[in-house]
């Protein structure tokens, strides 16, 4: 139970840190804003409102009294009540209003008013909102009715706008300041998670410089000392593949010195047949773990980098559904050396290829699709394994050192991505790829 409610106000929550942040820091305060209304409005505002209304109420109950008794100066009452009261009135010998009034239960004046002119058991109408600054009020009686023109300050206190004035400014103020603040906090997080980002699909980024609090500062360190570990390994695995390469080759090429000396044709062939796969299998290797990171980000349209990558390949079978143009940042040269692995793969063992792009938004997708042999299920996690090959449904002609799907996989992981493998429409194999923005 309180597992699901966690969970359930965990959805509610912001997912950003500056609106958590904002949202504890408001949220504090605008509870205490309700809070000091309710009991301003609830002990001091409306009680003051009602007790107003009441001697309001009672005043007009004497006058009324008054008015009727035979005795009394009538000009003379109607002149005191307007000059010391500064309320006018008019009485209406002998009718009746007929005015329908308007129930406004949510105003607290409205309510104060007919809840004391009920006590007095008078037959009333009032409109308080006819007039900005005055309330008409009709009282009837056996003789007529009187009409009433009260100013308003007789029945609330003005002291209400002040008081939503202090409340509300300084409300506003402290989450403005707020807001300046956790802008400033979350500055640097920002920066760090572009940092890692860029970094992380191989682009080249300038020494990463913490700010923020010392937390922060800490990750950020942590984070700039990774970095140059990182670089420090990709130098020397590029240095000692380079030494690999200069060691391996000497003894390759007189091995080929010697097999030319040899009568026996047969031994000469099948020698041969060894050294260039070594070879071959050599520079695949020197090409797969190369630095790739060398290679410069740059602005290029996927439309025009597939059509340019078909148009080499020269071959009908290959069908291309062009998406909407856009243009995508990245390794333009790895992206066409993984597009061109996966589509040389397909004309090798498939008549018809389809190849799909379409722009998701935030994502690029792109499917190739053949009627191939495909690959078994059990088979597809497999293959992108270094040196890893399938040799059903495949001939010598066509088999390879094992590379192009680990070079393809490498080379889209690096930019954040994901390959996957399934069932094709055609009836081979469907490589979907998906490249975030």
């Amino acid at each position: 139970m309180f597992y699901g409610l966690s969970k359930f106000f965990k959805q509610l929550l912001p997912k950003q840190l500056f609106y958590r942040g904002l949202l504890i820091v408001a949220l504090p305060i605008i509870l205490l804003q309700i809070t000091i209304s309710v009991v301003f409005f609830d002990s001091l505002w409306i009680k003051t409102n009602i007790g107003m209304t009441r001697a309001l109420v009672g005043e007009i109950k004497n006058y009324i009294t008054s008015y009727n008794t035979e005795s009394s100066d009538k000009n003379f009452l109607e002149n005191t009540f307007e000059e010391y009261l500064e309320i006018d009135v008019v009485f209406f010998k002998n009718k009746e209003f007929k005015d329908k009034m308007n129930e406004r239960w949510y105003s607290p004046i409205d309510r104060s008013l007919r809840r004391e002119l009920k006590s007095k058991n008078l037959s009333y109408w009032f409109d308080t909102s006819k007039f900005k600054k005055t309330v008409n009020l009709k009282i009837q009686t056996q003789k007529g009715y009187f009409e009433f023109f009260i100013p308003r300050e007789r029945l609330t206190s003005t002291s209400v706008r002040i008081f939503a004035l202090w409340i509300t400014l300084p409300a506003i103020l402290i989450v403005a300041i707020a807001i300046i603040f956790l802008k400033n906090q979350t500055r640097p997080i920002k920066k760090l998670a572009e940092a890692s980002k860029k970094f992380g699909r191989g682009e080249k980024i300038e020494e990463f410089v913490p700010s923020g609090a010392s937390e922060i500062r800490q990750a950020g360190y942590e984070f700039e000392k990774m970095r140059k570990r990182i670089l420090r390994h990709l130098n020397q695995r590029s240095e000692m593949l380079s030494g690999i390469s200069h060691d391996l080759r000497t003894p390759l090429t007189r091995m080929k010195l010697q097999l030319a000396l040899l009568k026996d044709k047969n031994l000469i062939e099948r020698f041969s047949n060894d050294i260039d796969e070594m070879e071959k299998m050599l520079n695949e290797y020197l090409q797969f773990s190369s630095e790739s990171s060398k290679e410069q980000n740059e602005k290029f349209e996927f439309n025009d980098l597939i059509k340019d990558i078909i148009v080499k390949f020269n071959n009908d079978i290959i069908k291309f559904n062009e998406g909407d143009q856009f243009y995508f940042n990245g390794r333009k040269l790895s992206i066409r050396r993984c597009l061109n692995n996966l589509i040389e793969n397909s004309t090798k063992f498939a008549k018809n290829i389809e190849i799909n792009l379409n722009n998701l938004k935030s994502t690029v997708l792109i499917t190739i699709e053949d009627d191939g042999p495909g690959i078994p299920i059990n088979e597809r996690g497999n293959v992108f394994k270094p040196f890893y090959k399938i040799d059903k449904s495949r001939s010598e002609k066509n088999s390879s050192v094992g590379l192009g799907l680990s070079i393809s996989s490498d080379i889209i992981k690096s930019h954040g991505g994901r390959i996957e493998l399934s069932e094709s429409k055609l009836g081979g194999l469907k490589v979907i790829i998906s490249l975030p923005f």
